[in-house]
């Protein structure tokens, strides 16, 4: 699924999602008959269609575009380049501040209401956030918070401030530990918790400690590394068995999403940790978890810019920064719902997989003798649980199989903590989005392949506080249960 800052003079970058109101029928990507390919069968277009602007047409638009240093900003702003490309995120002297930043949720069941909001964005005054065919998601910047409210009285186009204050939200998003939370951590041998959000060393530190603390079945492997030089670490857990099934797991391929590697790390824990008391379906599958897939841009979040999206590799003579992994992936890569323009946030990439994060994690499990039957990817937010295809108006010949173990994943999320997730197909629900990780993962023949929105659905959306991260990960390992069932019970039959 955002910038201003002292170095960079006055740019403001968001992260943007959203949705895309369609009107043509699903298809299948293949004809109607024809089994799904074998593994590394699906050859892999190189096209080049250019970003559309998401908010033109009424009836078709995605609201993941660059924002406020969109592409027609970088043309109207004079912004001015860095002196220096900064090698690494700790050497920032500041973080972007965003006081006065507010949130909006505008209904757009008026036929008005998206290209009003397309022409405002166009113009800088805004940023889209999420949504879908219902609402959209805004950030109005401070200065134009007076001329966006005339606008939208004037087109009698309703909104909700959900936000008042963006930057008092990042504030009380992740207080420090109390007295005996440090504690417990001391005593633990390691410093994860998850009553907090953790930076890169505390969560790789963590890996490494289950490895060693239960070097039976845990084990941690570092698959490559990111622009910058940090790890790509997966830890692995299994009893051994040559019967079981694989599932591959991630988070954190959108640097902001911060309740995705907290998530991931719960699983890990709570499967590391009971793995003698867990049921048969848990222990009869390999799990491998990469909690991390952008250690760059995660930890850029943490010391410079709280909404930062992409990872963190220059691009040479230009001012931007950095990729949209999760539109780098080598599946129709280069279609729509990405860009071309390297100073967009759904910046493709030069070609598929030139990034290092995304190359790792294909390489991995394309060489892995693993034998995976399920991929997972966690992101946030929306409460959405999607399946592919996400870079057309299509579906897979198997998404009945799809649609069943996804319903029924979200039932148990349900049941376990009362959200309520929208299952479907992400170009269908969402928006179409080349490039996706998860696309690229059915193309390899992986069966069961899902992109979760994590929580909420916008009253805090990117900026969960840490006093959410223990519900939503145990609603959420709820449905990995699910998945589980599912998967020995195909091994049964």
């Amino acid at each position: 699924m955002p910038v201003a800052m002292k170095v960079w003079v006055s740019t403001l970058v968001f992260l943007v999602v959203g949705s895309e109101a369609l009107t043509v029928p699903l298809i299948n990507d293949l004809e109607p008959g024809k089994g799904w390919p074998q593994r590394n069968s699906v050859k892999q277009p190189n096209t080049h269609s250019e970003e559309v602007d998401p908010f033109v047409s009424t009836t078709e638009f995605t609201t993941e575009d660059p924002s406020f240093n969109n592409e027609e900003a970088t043309v109207t702003n004079n912004v001015a380049a860095p002196p220096k490309i900064i090698a690494r995120a700790e050497e920032i002297e500041s973080k972007v501040d965003y006081s006065g930043t507010q949130l909006w949720k505008v209904p757009t069941d008026k036929n008005n209401a998206r290209v009003v909001i397309g022409r405002l964005r166009r113009r800088n005054l805004i940023s889209t956030w999420s949504g879908n065919q219902t609402y959209i998601d805004i950030l109005v910047k401070p200065n134009a918070i007076e001329n966006v409210t005339r606008i939208f009285k004037r087109e009698s186009i309703d909104f909700n401030i959900v936000i008042e204050d963006l930057q008092k939200r990042i504030n009380e998003e992740n207080p420090p530990l109390d007295e005996n939370e440090v504690e417990l951590q001391d005593r633990r041998g390691h410093r994860m918790t998850w009553k907090q959000y953790h930076r890169l060393e505390d969560i790789h530190g963590f890996l490494d400690y289950l490895a060693k603390t239960y070097p039976a079945i845990v084990s941690v492997k570092t698959i490559g590394k990111s622009y910058e030089g940090r790890d790509i670490k997966i830890l692995r857990i299994s009893d051994g068995k040559a019967t079981n099934k694989a599932v591959f797991i991630d988070g954190g391929i959108h640097a902001r999403e911060w309740i995705s590697p907290a998530t991931v790390t719960f699983f890990i824990n709570q499967i590391a940790e009971n793995f003698d008391e867990e049921s048969d379906d848990v222990k009869n599958i390999d799990w491998y978890f990469l909690p991390v897939v952008n250690p760059d841009g995660y930890e850029f979040t943490h010391t410079s810019d709280r909404l930062w999206r992409k990872n963190r590799k220059p691009l040479l003579g230009r001012q931007c920064i950095g990729t949209d992994l999760n539109r780098n992936f080598g599946y129709r890569w280069g279609g729509r719902g990405s860009s071309s323009n390297p100073c967009s946030d759904i910046y493709r990439g030069s070609r598929m997989f030139s990034e290092p994060e995304s190359k790792a994690v294909a390489d991995f499990i394309k060489t892995t003798s693993a034998n995976f039957t399920a991929y997972i990817t966690y992101h946030s937010y929306g409460q959405y649980l999607l399946y592919p295809w996400g870079y057309e108006n299509a579906v897979p010949p198997d998404y009945i199989d799809l649609d069943e173990v996804g319903k029924s994943m979200a039932e148990a999320i349900r049941s376990a903590g009362g959200s309520q997730y929208t299952v479907g197909a992400s170009s269908k629900v969402l928006y179409p989005a080349a490039g996706g990780s998860d696309d690229w993962a059915k193309s390899q023949g992986i069966k069961y392949s899902f992109t979760i929105e994590l929580s909420d659905t916008g009253h805090y959306g990117f900026i969960l506080p840490t006093s959410f991260i223990e519900s939503v990960a145990k609603e959420s390992f709820a449905g990995l249960r699910v998945l589980s069932r599912q998967l020995n019970k195909n091994l049964i039959n």
